[in-house]
């Protein structure tokens, strides 16, 4: 027999969803179905917490306790590179294969990369901002007009100053 479940212990529930757009109950159900939540109240919960992500795909935090469920934004290195770039939202079901081809600053970078900071596994801000560039790169972006695997290399050697935390 599963144990019982205890309404006033505090639970978490990690999905992707694409912002601002209602989550699909199909795959909340299952996951907050047991803890005694509406699936499409928390999914307009979700629609209204992730309105500024609109069109891009976030990791979306819920915190349950006694039955509520508070919604966190925990956006990915390269959604906020996405966000960072300025773009019109896009429809998803009609646009397909875009290409992020922006460029951003390094001042940009710095910034995302202290978003990052508390979740990454880097010892200093300059491993994070690598990762973040990493990410950059994999979007397809520049920054400072140049590919941001050329920053990586100047943070290796030194020639590209990051400040320290």
């Amino acid at each position: 027999m599963p144990p019982k479940f205890d309404p006033t212990e505090i639970k978490t529930v990690c999905l992707r969803c694409v912002g601002g757009e209602m989550a699909a109950t199909s795959s909340l159900a299952p996951k907050i179905g047991p803890l005694g939540l509406s699936p499409k109240k928390v999914g307009d919960d979700i629609m209204k917490a992730t309105g500024d992500w609109k069109g891009l795909k976030v990791t979306v935090k819920l915190i349950i306790q006694n039955r509520q469920a508070r919604v966190e934004v925990v956006p990915s290195a390269a959604s906020l590179v996405i966000k960072a770039l300025k773009e019109p939202p896009r429809d998803r079901k009609k646009v397909k294969h875009i290409k992020h081809n922006g460029n951003l600053t390094l001042d940009q970078m710095i910034d995302i990369a202290r978003t990052m900071r508390p979740r990454s596994q880097a010892k200093a801000l300059s491993g994070t901002l690598k990762e973040v560039l990493g990410s950059a790169q994999s979007v397809g972006c520049t920054v400072e007009g140049q590919n941001p695997h050329d920053i990586i290399e100047g943070i290796n050697d030194g020639s590209v100053e990051v400040p320290e935390e």
